[in-house]
């Protein structure tokens, strides 16, 4: 929230930038607060004069330059014919042709299967911290539009490589930004990311959450939020709904709520009026939530976790919702339908909102199984005419993948179904067209016969 102070006096914010432990690494102060009301101009994609520094250089393998001709972010590690200097991880490299020929400007990452990921595609771009405050201006003018449209006051800043820069995350909830670095280029960065989110937001506080395995696979290493725990929570909002967020507890996930739902969280409220929900996957209740405010008659949440499980309590109680229409369950999500259908429990709604089943495409087949299995035990527990809210946030599934296996799951199911709705992330998470990867979320409202 912010304040507008008279001329007479001098407000001096502070901004601060908190470690993994939750302690104050840096601070700083502003003596007015036009930065905060005034949107920077930055000239789009204009970029700053090219430094007299010679990058080590990435040669393509002949033939291998077309997805980046297509604009595609990655360069993998088949397509590399061999590097000319020497590049220390994370560092900005350029990548030429088998000609010679300038392609683009990456980082390095010498231990992960994606060799490279493109910083910029125009030769006269310095990676700097100009570079990163523009990139950062071009997201936020986006999401403060949005933010406007939707009475936002918490949403995705930074979706990757969809913003033009991999491997980083950024969730803003008001004043506190959740920093999340995947990648070596990122972790390289980190100093010049840091300094552009001050700039451009000096009233900010930062945490980083990069503690998550998949920063291994990007080449960055171990993260430094590794078991990681704030002192403070810092609560999301969206239609009308808060929830207690932003790495409540050290068990969550991302960076400690699912923004990317929060468009399906909203449609959930259409179908569950005076229906018995259960909420699979419930993580800290954001669904079970929707379906309080949907004027549901009762859910039942299931997760794995009872610390998970606790914090959802705490947004149905934050909330003022009936507490005595919502239960919470501690066990794992396929031994407990199995259960509910051997003892003939029934359902009219159920959301199936799972982790990602699959990281790489030797997975894929399991989470296929996967995925069929647990919707077949969801149909099986719906009365008929019941509805099947279904999820996936597996980048490599795709819809139509995702819909078959839906379809083969009612099958062995002995059940019909109807595909009434489709989802996907929220508008905060853009699909940049020359990244398809990045729409990774996808979902289905089914009717079940």
């Amino acid at each position: 929230m912010f304040f507008i102070v008279p001329k007479r006096l001098r407000f001096v914010p502070k901004r601060s930038l908190v470690d993994t432990g939750g302690m104050v690494l840096a601070s700083a102060t502003c003596a007015n607060l036009r930065a905060i009301f005034s949107v920077p101009t930055f000239p789009l994609l204009k970029g700053s004069p090219m430094t007299d520094s010679i990058f080590p250089r990435l040669v393509l393998t002949k033939g291998r330059e077309k997805s980046l001709l297509r604009r595609h972010p990655w360069i993998f590690s088949g397509a590399v014919a061999r590097m000319e200097g020497k590049a220390r991880s994370g560092e900005t490299i350029d990548i030429v042709d088998s000609q010679g020929k300038w392609l683009a400007r990456g980082a390095y990452s010498p231990s992960s299967q994606i060799r490279a990921r493109v910083w910029s595609f125009d030769r006269s771009e310095a990676i700097d911290n100009a570079f990163f405050e523009r990139r950062l201006q071009q997201a936020q003018t986006w999401r403060e539009w949005l933010a406007a449209r939707d009475g936002l006051d918490s949403y995705r800043l930074i979706a990757g490589e969809s913003d033009g820069l991999p491997g980083v995350t950024i969730d803003r909830f008001g004043d506190f930004f959740v920093l999340q670095l995947l990648s070596a280029g990122a972790e390289y960065q980190r100093a010049s990311i840091v300094s552009a989110l001050q700039t451009l937001f000096p009233n900010c506080a930062i945490y980083d959450r990069s503690d998550v395995a998949v920063r291994k696979k990007g080449g960055a290493g171990a993260g430094a939020g590794a078991g990681c725990r704030r002192t403070a929570a810092c609560p999301a909002a969206d239609y009308r709904a808060r929830y207690a967020a932003a790495g409540r507890y050290s068990g969550g996930h991302k960076t400690g709520y699912y923004l990317d739902q929060r468009d399906s969280r909203l449609a959930t409220r259409r179908y569950v009026a005076d229906k018995r929900v259960l909420n699979c996957f419930s993580y800290t209740g954001g669904f079970a939530i929707s379906a309080l405010m949907g004027g549901c008659r009762q859910v039942v949440s299931v997760d794995t976790s009872q610390e998970a499980l606790d914090v959802a309590k705490q947004n149905v109680e934050l909330n003022k919702l009936d507490l005595s229409k919502a239960e919470f369950i501690r066990d794992d999500v396929f031994k407990l339908l199995r259960k509910y259908r051997d003892a003939g429990e029934k359902f009219d709604v159920i959301v199936m909102d799972p982790p990602k089943f699959v990281e790489n495409k030797s997975q894929l087949m399991g989470a296929c199984r996967g995925y069929k299995d647990i919707n077949m035990l969801a149909i099986q527990l719906l009365n008929p005419g019941g509805v099947l809210l279904t999820f996936s946030c597996s980048g490599l599934m795709t819809t139509d993948l995702f819909q078959k296996i839906i379809a083969d799951a009612a099958l062995d199911a002995g059940r019909d179904v109807q595909f009434i709705e489709q989802f996907r992330q929220a508008a905060d998470h853009p699909v940049i067209a020359t990244y398809p990867e990045g729409l990774y979320l996808k979902g289905f409202a089914c009717r079940i016969m």
